[in-house]
């Protein structure tokens, strides 16, 4: 069980995610899922990229390094698009589509990652 907390905005971001840490875990991504209800999310290490595609439903990116910092944001990435790469990053969490903006996430933002 993964969970990730906002210690900048003092905000929980996911309490039941999980984690893709393998090359098919990885690929498959959040492939196949048709909701993501708030409190759900997917890290995804490592991973500097995304894509979107055969996916149902937009989702809110997080790019974050090795210190645990939000390093970029994409939020509201539709279906079938490509994220560009971001160097800085070494994993990224996918969101339920608007959890970024109601949460108030910002680059630089430090997160605590929790894994049982």
């Amino acid at each position: 069980m993964l969970q990730i907390d906002n210690l900048t905005k003092n905000v929980t971001l996911v309490d039941k995610g999980k984690v893709a840490d393998s090359y098919l875990k990885r690929l498959k991504g959040l492939i196949g899922v048709r909701e993501l209800p708030p409190g759900d999310g997917l890290l995804i290490n490592p991973c500097k990229d995304i894509h979107t595609h055969f996916m149902s439903m937009p989702i809110d990116v997080l790019y974050v390094d090795a210190n645990n910092r939000i390093v970029d944001i994409d939020a509201e990435m539709k279906s079938w698009r490509f994220g560009r790469r971001r160097w800085k990053a070494r994993f990224v969490v996918e969101l339920p589509s608007g959890t970024a903006a109601r949460t108030q996430c910002q680059v630089g933002d430090q997160l605590k990652i929790s894994i049982s």
